[in-house]
């Protein structure tokens, strides 16, 4: 019985060593659940890396419910539209209209890129960028990319409070031209983290993050 129990053991440990080398030599290979890497085509090509890095668009102006709910959730289309009435295209491709027209001698046309196309036919507005009764107005089937188990009930409010930056959890979004999971979301890389951080200042302010199972778990 001994020697059973010992050369499960021995067995266990060789597997366990073996796939530890093999997801350090691939990098590809993830426990179940962990979606790192996931990098899903959106069905707007939204680029990160043109708001959030060349714009420094602030990323609690999209995601304002980070500030008073649990989820960051998705910006409405009224708030890409805040921004996008105005501005139909990239820059290079305008002012290259606008050269253009002048060395044709008419007015400038209206340039409208194929991805904000697709958001003005979302909302079903018309090239007047007004509603159009023959258009439907359907809601843009963005997918998600950041999820935890429904059992983890993790909450951004505090964690904003907090000042902890987005790209502690997020990774460099501000570069990213197309959004993937940059972290694995366990739960010993959560633990790891508030055990990190615990009795250390983060912008001036003490940080004291709970370690018991409530906190995540009830």
């Amino acid at each position: 019985m001994k020697s059973r129990l010992v050369t499960a053991v021995l067995l266990v440990g060789i597997l366990l060593a073996a796939m530890s080398l093999f997801q350090s030599a691939t990098g590809n290979v993830h426990l179940a659940g962990n979606d790192q890497g996931y990098q899903p085509v959106q069905p707007i090509a939204y680029s990160h890396q043109v708001h959030a890095g060349k714009l420094a668009i602030p990323c609690l102006y999209c995601h304002s419910g980070a500030e008073k709910s649990r989820r960051a959730g998705i910006p409405s289309a009224s708030v890409c539209m805040n921004c996008h009435r105005y501005v139909t295209a990239a820059l290079g491709v305008l002012q290259e209209e606008e050269r253009q027209a002048e060395r044709e001698g008419r007015e400038m046309r209206a340039v409208v890129s194929p991805e904000l196309a697709t958001l003005y036919s979302a909302q079903g507005l018309g090239k007047d960028l007004q509603p159009d009764p023959g258009l439907t107005p359907i809601p843009i089937a963005w997918k998600r990319v950041h999820s935890v188990p429904d059992f983890v009930a993790f909450d951004h409010r505090p964690h904003v409070a907090a000042d902890v930056d987005c790209q502690r959890c997020h990774g460099a979004i501000e570069a990213m031209q197309r959004v993937r999971q940059e972290s694995s979301l366990s739960m010993g890389w959560c633990v790891s983290c508030h055990r990190t951080m615990t009795g250390r200042t983060e912008k001036g302010r003490p940080v004291d993050p709970p370690l018991d199972c409530a906190t995540c778990h009830y």
